[in-house]
C-alpha cells in the first residue's frame, strides 16, 4: 500500500514510511565501515589512521549536499503541501542543478589543496602520502557524492522512500564488491579503497539523477527552470543546520585527531576510528528518522493540518526515547566484539578501543533529540532555530567538552566529551521544543 504525505500516521505506517530512509542511512554509514575493515587489516595500521584522519575534511565538502537536500526538500514540500506542484518541480530541478555545478567547484579546491590540509590536520611524514591519494581520489568523485546526498531528502520528499533505499544498496553493495577487489585481492591499498567508494558514491548520485529526469509516477521531475534566487537563498538557510552539522562534526572530529595524536599518537587516532565507524551507524538511524519525518512535517505544516503535527511529533519523541536506550545497551554490549573485528590485531589498541567505545557509549541516549530537533525545526522552514540546535550541540558544546575534559581526565575526557556536549544540547532543544509549540502548533 502506498503511503501519502497527506496521510494519518498510525505508529506503524509512521515505521514503514520512515524505514527505508533509517536503512539507507544504515547503508551509507557501512561504506565507510567496510572501507576501515579492509584498511586496518589489509594495509596496516598507518593507512588506517590517515583516511580516518582527513575523511572528516572529505564529508565536510559533501555536507554541502546535505544543507541543499534537505533544507531544499523542506521548501518543495511546503510548496507540494500548498498545492503548486509546478512550482515544487522549478525549485527541485533548479537545486540539483546547482548541486551538481557547486560539487564540480568543491572538487577542484579538494584536490588543491588536500596536502597542506593534511600537514595542518595533524599527518606527519608516515601518513602524508596516504591521505593524499585517498582524498585526491574522492574529490574526483564528489559532485555525484552530493547529489547522493541531496537525493537521500529528495527521494522521501517524492514520496519515493522505498527507491532511495534500493538505490542506497545498490551503491552499498558496489562499495564492498569492489573494496574486497581493489584492496583484497589487487592489494591497490589506499587507492583501491577510495575508488571503490568513489564509484558507490557515483552510483548513488547519478542512478536517482536520471530516474528524475524521465517522466515518472513520483511527486518530482526535472523540469526547465529558470534561477530562483528567493528559493535558493531559502532553501540553503533552511539546510544551514545541516550544513553547520555536518562543517562541525568534521571539524570537531579534526580536532578529537589532534587532542589523540598528543595524548595517544598514532594508536589514538585508530581507536577513535574504530568508534566513529560504529557512530555512523547508530547515529545514522535517529538521522534516517529525521530525514524520513521531515517531508511529513513540512508538508502537514504547509496544508495547515495542525492534529497530525501534534500526531507526528509526540510519536517521534516517544520512538527517539526507545531507540536511545536500546543504541546505548547495544553498544555496551558490542564493544568488545566489534573492537576485535576492526583491531584485534594490537593488544594494546584493542584494549583502548574497548574503554573509549563504552564510554562514547552513553550519548547514544541522549543525542537522538537533538538530531530530530535540529531537522524538526528545519522541516517547518525555521533554518534559525535549527541552526542554533546544530551548532551549539556540534560546535560550541563539543569543542569546549574536548579542549576542557582531557585537561581533568586525559584520555577518559576525550570519550566522554561527547555526552557532556549531548547533554548540554538536549537541554537546548527542550527549551526551543517548548517556545514555539504554539507558534508551529504541534504541541
Amino acid at each position: 500500500m502506498n503511503i501519502q504525505l497527506s496521510d494519518h500516521f498510525t505508529y506503524s505506517r509512521l515505521m514503514r514510511f520512515v524505514l527505508p530512509s533509517i536503512v539507507m542511512m544504515i547503508f551509507t554509514s557501512i561504506y565507510s565501515v567496510v572501507d576501515g575493515l579492509f584498511i586496518s587489516n589489509f594495509v596496516g595500521k598507518t593507512p588506517f589512521a590517515a583516511v580516518n584522519l582527513i575523511m572528516p575534511f572529505a564529508m565536510l565538502l559533501g555536507g554541502f549536499g546535505f544543507m541543499i537536500g534537505t533544507g531544499g526538500s523542506a521548501l518543495v514540500g511546503k510548496t507540494l503541501g500548498e498545492g503548486d506542484r509546478e512550482k515544487a518541480n522549478q525549485i527541485f530541478s533548479l537545486l540539483i542543478y546547482v548541486s551538481i555545478g557547486f560539487g564540480a567547484v568543491l572538487a577542484v579546491f579538494g584536490i588543491v589543496f588536500i596536502k597542506p590540509i593534511s600537514m595542518l590536520l595533524g599527518a606527519d611524514e608516515q601518513m602524508l602520502g596516504y591521505c593524499v591519494v585517498y582524498c585526491r581520489i574522492l574529490m574526483l568523485a564528489l559532485p555525484g557524492f552530493m547529489l547522493q546526498n541531496v537525493f537521500q531528502s529528495f527521494l522521501i520528499t517524492a514520496e519515493k522512500p522505498a527507491m532511495g533505499l534500493v538505490v542506497t544498496v545498490i551503491a552499498g553493495v558496489t562499495n564492498m564488491v569492489l573494496d574486497a577487489l581493489f584492496i583484497a585481492f589487487f592489494r591497490w591499498g589506499v587507492a583501491g579503497a577510495a575508488g571503490a567508494t568513489a564509484i558507490s558514491q557515483c552510483v548513488g548520485g547519478i542512478v536517482p539523477f536520471f530516474y528524475f529526469l524521465r517522466k515518472n509516477d513520483s511527486l518530482l521531475q526535472l523540469t526547465k527552470t529558470t534561477f530562483m534566487g528567493q528559493a535558493l537563498l531559502q532553501s540553503c538557510s533552511n539546510g544551514m543546520s545541516e550544513l553547520v552539522s555536518n562543517i562541525s562534526r568534521s571539524i570537531v572530529s579534526m580536532l578529537y585527531n589532534l587532542q589523540l595524536m598528543k595524548i595517544s599518537g598514532e594508536s589514538g587516532v585508530a581507536a577513535y576510528g574504530v568508534i566513529m565507524y560504529v557512530n555512523f551507524i547508530f547515529i545514522a538511524i535517529f538521522i534516517g528518522y529525521s530525514i524520513g519525518t521531515a517531508p511529513i512535517f513540512s508538508f502537514h505544516y504547509g496544508a495547515e493540518n495542525h492534529l497530525e503535527l501534534k500526531n507526528v511529533y509526540r510519536k517521534s519523541l516517544e520512538l527517539n526515547l526507545a531507540t536511545g536506550g536500546a543504541l546505548t545497551a547495544a553498544a555496551m554490549l558490542l564493544a568488545t566484539p566489534l573492537s576485535k573485528i576492526f583491531v584485534g590485531y594490537d593488544a594494546e589498541l584493542y584494549a583502548m578501543t574497548v574503554r573509549g567505545f563504552r564510554l562514547y557509549s552513553l550519548s547514544f541516549l541522549l543525542c537522538g533529540f537533538s538530531i530530530f530537533g535540529s531537522a524538526f525545526f528545519t522541516a517547518l522552514n525555521d533554518g534559525v532555530v535549527s541552526a542554533i540546535i546544530s551548532f551549539l550541540r556540534t560546535v560550541v558544546f563539543e569543542v569546549l567538552s574536548i579542549l576542557i575534559l582531557p585537561m581533568l581526565l586525559g584520555l577518559d575526557g576525550v570519550w566522554y566529551s561527547i555526552s557532556v556536549a549531548e547533554g548540554a544540547a538536549l537541554i537546548v532543544t527542550i527549551y526551543f521544543f517548548i517556545t514555539k509549540r504554539k507558534k508551529y502548533h504541534y504541541a
